[in-house]
Formats: structure tokens, sequence, C-alpha cells
């Protein structure tokens, strides 16, 4: 089977050292396998997107010679397939309407009991779409890291596939959008491991093939704090890139040569793509950014 990985982020803000952590991780590791590298950008979340981001991340990756196979697809662009799936589930008493509030639910002890599973109710605005969960997962096989487990109350919750704001949760659009493009593999940062195992109960609902993980380290700062957009990391250069190329290269865990340092662009990724090796990534999943 062809390898097809992907890159995909969030247009809320430029792209920091972690992203460009991810973005390298699924170059290498899509290329070493001679595959396809796709570009998606998640823009499911509006007041949470900056203004100009995404063409701003189109030209980092540019900038880093992190070059793209086939179009750059917007998920704000597919919002008829995620609800025709949401509306066929509904339809089959898959999915159901919920008009629970965070408030109810954190009374409940912050997980959801299925209150509304079979109250019947119909759509009248703002009121969240659920997943009934009949294919728990409590656990998945990570390709670098092993048998990663998540809660079990956490597994068995009907989570949300259509926000009350009538946004569409990440969870649906992403495993649907990866399903329709061929994506073989994700390699991603290991903030996402935990609804990992709800994207693996949505192949499992819709009769698909399951998707292999790999999850690189988060990269943080000082105190422990991942590099975020949400804490306000800082953009990467694109006055002089290869400085910051070769240290998230070497976060990755290259051992990189001093003939490397006088290398060009191109010839830095190419020896990447030769030399990479998930045995070398961290066994921690996470790790100390130092600039």
């Amino acid at each position: 089977m062809n390898y097809i990985g992907r890159f995909a982020p969030s247009p809320s803000g430029p792209l920091h050292f972690g992203s460009l952590v991810a973005a390298l991780g699924s170059y290498f590791q899509a290329k070493s396998n001679q595959g396809q590298w796709l570009v998606r950008m998640e823009d499911l979340d509006p007041p949470r997107e900056m203004a100009g981001a995404a063409d701003l991340i189109l030209k980092t990756l540019e900038t880093y010679h992190l070059f793209w196979d086939g179009e750059v697809v917007y998920q704000s662009q597919r919002h008829n397939m995620y609800q025709a799936q949401i509306d066929q589930w509904v339809a089959d008493k898959q999915a159901y309407y919920c008009q629970c509030t965070r408030k109810q639910i954190k009374a409940l002890g912050g997980f959801y009991n299925g209150h509304c599973r079979h109250a019947g109710l119909i759509d009248l605005g703002e009121q969240a779409v659920r997943l009934c969960m009949d294919f728990p997962v409590e656990s998945f096989d990570d390709v670098r890291h092993g048998s990663i487990q998540i809660p079990k109350a956490l597994a068995e919750e009907d989570f949300i596939i259509k926000r009350r704001d009538g946004l569409f949760a990440y969870n649906l659009a992403v495993v649907l959008d990866d399903i329709e493009q061929g994506v073989t593999e994700v390699v991603r940062g290991a903030d996402l491991i935990e609804p990992t195992g709800r994207q693996i109960s949505l192949y499992q609902t819709l009769k698909q093939k399951t998707v292999s993980y790999l999850h690189l380290p988060l990269a943080t700062d000082g105190l422990g704090n991942k590099l975020s957009k949400q804490n306000h990391a800082t953009a990467i250069d694109l006055d002089n890139p290869k400085p910051t190329l070769l240290s998230a290269m070497r976060f990755l865990g290259f051992d990189i040569p001093a003939a490397l340092f006088e290398a060009s662009m191109d010839e830095i990724l190419l020896w990447g793509c030769q030399q990479w090796h998930i045995s070398q990534l961290p066994d921690s999943l996470q790790k100390e950014h130092r600039d």
C-alpha cells in the first residue's frame, strides 16, 4: 500500500518551533517511505483563527522547503461532507441531539453519562450532536511508544461530533478527511494522544481500516509548558531558516554532522529523509526546547 501522510495545522497563528517539529516528523516519515506528504488546513473554528494565518503557514512551509504533494485542503470547504455523515447517523440512531451543558456535565463528575441518548430530541438549534459510543477504545498501539492506555470513562463517553454553536467537532472532521484523502499514517504531536481513541472508534463505526499513529515528543519551555499558540510561542524565523531547521532536526533525534551546516536547505532535508529512523525519537513524550 502506498504511504500517505499529512500535516494539518490550525490557522490560529504562525508556525512555532513545536509546529515545525510536527511538520518535519510527518514529512520525514512520509518521504522515507517513498510516500506522499499532504497539507490540510484545519480551519474549523473561525473564532480562534487569526486573519492571514493560513497563508502565512503555507509561506513558512515553503520558506523551510517543505513542499507538499497535491492541493491544500481546507476543512472550511468540506462542511457538506461532515453534515451528510451526521445526518446519516442521526437517521440511523447512531447519533443524537444533546442539550446538556458543560456545567451540568461537570457537576456529574466531568464525563457525560448518556443523559440525552434516549430522549428523542429533535434539532431545535443550540444543541450538540453526540455519537453513540458502540466501539469504545481503551488502548491503542503507537508506532514508537507502544501501547497507550486511555481512561475507561473517557473511552466509553458518547462524544460530541457537532458543537452547540454549530461548529463541527475536530474528531469527526479529521477522521472523515483522513479517510477521504487516503491517509495511511498520522504523525503528530503527543498533545493529540488523548483524542486518538475516539478517532479510532470513528473508523470502527464507519467500518473503515484504522490508520497507524506516531506521536512525536512535545517541545516544552523551561517550566514544562508545551510550546503552543495559546501559550504565545514565538513564530519561527523566516529570514534565516536554516538554524531553526537544524535545531528542530536535533530535537527529533538527528545527530547532525558538521558538514551539514554548510549544506543547502534541500540537501539538509534530503539527508534527513535518508537518515530518518523512528528509533531515533526520544523515549519521552515531552522534551525541553532551548533556543
